[in-house]
């Protein structure tokens, strides 16, 4: 065996802020309680955490890597629609019909997508 994520680190100008935006859009995740200003944690099933870290600097170009989330109760229109409720830009609209994505922003302009769900993409529909 090689090596397993042990999490996923996000540069940010305010940690808290970007936990409770994204514990808005991961359901299954939830923040934990710290007192370090510099640095903010969800935590999700089997483990997995996205941890958000102070950084003095203003985000200026394209993330390297990023999210990439796949609707489970809700078809990716819905999906997309209510990441810009709650506050997400567009950056990128690469839909087509029932495949494709959306590339969004946080708050903070780091991008993610939205991908189409599996039963859009395997043309069944949804119960």
């Amino acid at each position: 065996m090689a090596s397993r994520t042990a999490n996923f680190c996000i540069d940010a100008h305010d940690p808290r802020a970007q936990v409770a935006w994204w514990a808005q859009v991961l359901d299954d995740f939830v923040p934990v309680e710290q007192d370090d200003e510099d640095e903010a944690e969800l935590r999700g099933p089997a483990g997995r955490c996205l941890i958000f870290l102070r950084v003095p600097e203003p985000k200026t170009v394209k993330n390297r890597m990023h999210v990439c989330l796949r609707p489970v109760d809700r078809s990716r229109d819905e999906e997309v629609d209510r990441l810009l409720g709650l506050g997400a830009t567009l950056v990128g609209d690469l839909r087509d019909g029932d495949t494709g994505w959306a590339v969004l922003a946080d708050p903070e302009g780091n991008e993610f997508c939205v991908l189409s769900t599996r039963a859009d993409e395997a043309g069944v529909a949804r119960a």
